[in-house]
């Protein structure tokens, strides 16, 4: 049996489809670049300043031992060797003091509190992209090297990996929590490189510069479409 609907009803997702699909849709979306990017550059700093402060808490430089022991980069900075560290894993809230200790021996504690001070300096120079984005452009060019290194766990990391303990689902591609966890700096990475860029287009501006690198976004569009799309 059919149904006659209302047509005011029946119209309804053809309006909503024609209102996606329009040019003004696209062109709103399109003005909200440098709200996007103000947001992104918000979000770093907050993480970044919020990270680096959680590396002076214990149980945070507890999570880390794995990922820099296992490190060619960074495993000379302690002083026990891989995989020593397993015995004395911490779960969070958990305080043994044999565990405490060991990760005192080892420097532990001063390793994560410099990594610290690095993250929140990072934090700092990105979010004084205002006032001055030449050092914002550092802090991101910075940050993106962290962030290869840090991606750089999953090769060196085993507990980045689910283990071997009867289930058929472990090792590649199943990542662990520590794995998921350094996977998403894939997004730190993106963040960075993206900031970098927009600082030191804004750095170039301030100091005159005539010939500023373009978008090769902005290199493909007609000159009717560049027209028509609100500036950043």
């Amino acid at each position: 049996m059919s149904m006659n609907l209302p047509s005011t009803v029946a119209q309804q997702p053809n309006a909503l489809t024609s209102a996606i699909n329009g040019r003004s849709f696209f062109l709103w979306a399109a003005s909200l670049q440098r709200i996007a990017m103000g947001v992104l550059r918000l979000g770093l700093v907050v993480v970044l300043l919020w990270i680096g402060g959680l590396k002076f808490a214990n149980y945070e430089a507890d999570s880390i031992v794995a990922l820099v022991a296992n490190s060619p980069f960074a495993s000379f900075l302690y002083h026990r060797a891989a995989p020593e560290y397993r015995q004395y894993m911490n779960r969070e809230g958990e305080a043994i003091p044999v565990h405490h200790e060991w990760h005192k021996r080892n420097g532990t504690y001063p390793v994560a509190r410099s990594l610290g001070i690095i993250i929140i300096s990072l934090g700092v120079l990105i979010a004084l992209n205002p006032f001055f984005p030449q050092a914002a452009t550092l802090g991101s060019f910075l940050l993106l090297g962290m962030s290869c290194v840090t991606l750089s766990f999953l090769v060196t990391t085993p507990e980045a990996w689910v283990p071997a303990l009867g289930d058929a689902q472990h090792g590649f591609p199943y990542l662990s929590g520590v794995g998921r966890l350094v996977i998403k700096d894939c997004i730190m990475l993106g963040a960075a490189l993206v900031t970098m860029a927009d600082s030191a287009r804004a750095h170039l501006a301030r100091s005159g510069e005539a010939e500023i690198p373009k978008d090769s976004n902005d290199a493909s569009r007609t000159p009717v479409e560049a027209k028509n799309i609100p500036s950043a």
